[in-house]
């Protein structure tokens, strides 16, 4: 019924547009970019090649050279392009070292924190970039207590060891990557009492028996590094744009925000991981907390081992650079439909963010090719390639907040491509007006594992029905558009997770061997990102469908319930409020189709009312922002799709909300339920300004 609906608001648009003067029709030049003649499978493995030849980490030489080559190819792509520089506090290490002293006679183990070389690898000679594994915003200091093993490091990890009786106050938490985002890790930690923390890289969710460059897993050797600073943003830029002599909050200050945290801590391999676990005393651990075949039985400590961290870092204000390419809209130029990826890597970079660049690319290169054929988009597309990123998406949320005006009032949507390609298998996450048009540019391309059937087929027989993600959690770009300012969002890619993830093993021969040998995947992400952007760029009628977006919140309401019963709670304002959205819906869908039928003929030949239409669709969004934001975290001003309270990487529907209830269930006071009804309210209140923004009245 919904791919109904959308498929004739689609058309809508498609029959008005063919009215309008043009050497083809806009599906002309849609069906002409997704076209084997159009697509260049060679073209995206240089790209990617060029731009992974050295690790090019936030702030290095060898990532502003990144830039260049990505602002010189859109240039070359007749793409008017430039550098947005900020400059924001970047880390980086400057010491480190972990050692595991054993009860005697053994002599104690000092880990060497490096990542191997590999016989052959080609990237050898450049090894020697690659930045010391560490912790993008530890906490420089020491810390020295008993080993404590507590699983993925969520919050009922650390509850199932107070319930055993075993005590992490003064002990160096033992962690293994997984499930929730490190920072939050590393921050559950702090609050149990932990001295410090070590994340390992754990076999059971990244080694096998066969390791790269043999096979896909993960090396012994092999580090995930990543930020564990939990906001989004420069930190000493809170809200602003961190430009050259802007005011900046001091370390301290950043500090007492309580977004970065106050034990030092450090990422280390799976064959570190195993040392250490195997030195465990103490009781055995259940089996959801053992590790994978091969790793021995893991026991919870503390001890018998004493390990011993020290880490020393520096914060430098660093020169950032995101690149913006534009090109122009014919008929709305103050309208703009935003492709988004980022550049920087902790290493070499070719899954993330690199495969997603040379998507980008490729996108430009297909739009350039539809120029030299007469096409002009209808609304502006800007190509932005993001710096940063993997510091706290720190180049795309300076820039949001730089123009923060101007994209509230003239962003149509925000199309994200970090990892475009990790293997096979399509994947995207959207808000629900966008789905619709995904399942549609999803039929349109054909699976590049299987050329019988397309990439919709592929997905909906994987998924059961091509089920599209929310966009809940922080992990990539899209946040500042969605979740600070209300832009409509979406995020594409294909393979989902992979093992190498943010190691040194992450890089042109990996790819090229385990996660896309042909680069057809490359290219097939390249052909929907694209038509989803044509489409939204090119349609006189925005191809919106808000009648998804009433289903999604009648369903994320009916799985609250569960959570208020019997507290004295009600959830009355907000169905009642979603039955009015469900109203505007339709309301706005029968205008469209009138327009469709003729009788409105007039009406929509005048470009005041297809504004009109056009800027309810896009606006509605931006209702279910409220500018005081999450309470106490201010910058999420979504209140339907915002992170977990406890995992960045989490995605949750009222996040307020279930932000609430968690403090509510530990507090158990009737200030802290009434403070949930708030929160209900709150949410009830944005989802009746989206349904009047849909509707265009006034009260």
């Amino acid at each position: 019924m919904l791919i109904a609906v959308a498929a004739g608001l689609i058309s809508v648009a498609t029959s008005i547009f063919l009215t309008l003067p043009q050497p083809q029709p806009p599906s002309f030049y849609h069906s002409l970019f997704l076209s084997q003649s159009f697509s260049d499978n060679n073209s995206i493995s240089h790209h990617l090649h060029s731009l992974t030849r050295r690790p090019h980490i936030a702030g290095s030489p060898a990532n502003a050279e990144a830039a260049a080559y990505v602002l010189s190819t859109l240039t070359s792509y007749g793409i008017p392009s430039h550098i947005a520089p900020y400059h924001a506090a970047l880390t980086y290490p400057l010491s480190r070292s972990l050692t595991l002293t054993l009860p005697p006679p053994l002599p104690p183990l000092e880990f060497s924190l490096r990542q191997e070389i590999y016989a052959g690898d080609p990237y050898a000679a450049v090894a020697g970039e690659v930045t010391p594994t560490f912790h993008a915003y530890a906490k420089s200091g020491a810390a020295v207590g008993p080993a404590v093993y507590v699983n993925y490091g969520r919050v009922e990890d650390f509850a199932a060891l107070a319930a055993i009786g075993v005590n992490i106050s003064g002990a160096v938490a033992v962690v293994r990557y997984g499930k929730i985002y490190r920072g939050d890790i590393v921050m559950n930690a702090q609050a149990a009492g932990a001295a410090g923390a070590v994340v390992f890289t754990d076999r059971k969710d990244y080694g096998g028996e066969r390791w790269f460059p043999d096979d896909r897993w993960m090396p012994p050797s092999g580090v995930q590094v990543g930020s564990v600073y939990t906001a989004r943003g420069d930190p000493t830029t809170p809200g602003w744009p961190s430009t050259e002599g802007c005011e900046r909050i001091t370390e301290e200050e950043v500090e007492k925000s309580g977004e970065v945290p106050l034990i030092p801590s450090l990422p280390v391999s799976w064959a570190d991981g195993d040392a250490i676990m195997m030195s465990m005393g103490g009781r055995v651990a259940d089996e959801d907390w053992q590790g994978g075949k091969g790793a021995g039985v893991y026991r919870v400590g503390p001890g018998p081992g004493v390990l011993s961290l020290n880490y020393e870092g520096e914060q430098v204000i660093t020169k950032i650079e995101n690149v913006i390419g534009i090109i122009h809209g014919a008929e709305e130029p103050d309208r703009y439909v935003i492709l988004g990826n980022h550049r920087d890597a902790w290493t070499f970079g070719a899954v993330d963010p690199n495969s997603g660049t040379s998507c980008l690319l490729e996108v430009a290169r297909r739009m350039w090719k539809l120029r030299k054929k007469g096409w002009k988009p209808r609304r502006t597309i800007l190509f932005c390639n993001w710096d940063a990123e993997e510091y706290g998406l720190i180049g795309s949320v300076e820039w949001v907040e730089e123009n923060r005006e101007m994209l509230a009032s003239r962003a149509v949507a925000y199309l994200n491509v970090d990892v475009a390609v990790s293997g096979a298998g399509f994947a995207t996450s959207a808000t629900p007006q966008l789905d619709e048009l995904l399942v549609q540019s999803a039929m349109q391309v054909m699976d590049p594992d299987n050329s019988s059937q397309t990439i919709y087929d592929s997905w909906a027989s994987s998924t059961g029905g091509a089920k599209i993600g929310r966009l809940g959690g922080a992990g990539s770009d899209y946040s500042a558009f969605l979740q600070h300012i209300g832009v409509p969002a979406a995020d594409i890619g294909m393979g989902g997770g992979y093992p190498v993830y943010h190691s040194m093993y992450d890089d042109f021969v990996w790819m090229s061997k385990f996660g896309d040998p042909m680069f057809r995947r490359h290219a097939a992400v390249a052909s929907i990102w694209g038509s989803v952007a044509l489409r939204l760029a090119d349609g006189v009628i925005l191809p919106f469908n808000y009648t998804s977006y009433a289903h999604e919140l009648q369903k994320s309401a009916e799985e609250l319930k569960g959570q208020v019963l019997h507290k004295s709670l009600t959830l009355v304002p907000m169905f009642k409020s979603i039955n009015e959205f469900k109203k505007a819906a339709a309301h706005i869908n029968d205008e469209i189709k009138q327009a469709l039928e003729g009788s409105w003929t007039t009406m929509w030949k005048d470009g005041q009312k297809v504004r009109e239409v056009n800027d309810r669709l896009m606006m509605a969004e931006r209702a279910f922002t409220d500018r005081e934001g999450l309470k106490e975290r201010s910058w999420y001003k979504h209140l339907i799709y915002a992170p977990a309270n406890h995992n960045g990487y989490g995605s949750t529907s009222f996040p307020g909300i279930y932000d609430a209830i968690e403090k509510a269930k530990g507090v158990n006071s009737t200030e802290s339920w009434r403070a949930v009804q708030h929160e209900i309210w709150r949410v009830a209140r944005v989802i009746s300004q989206a349904a009047l923004c849909l509707r265009g009245d006034l009260t």
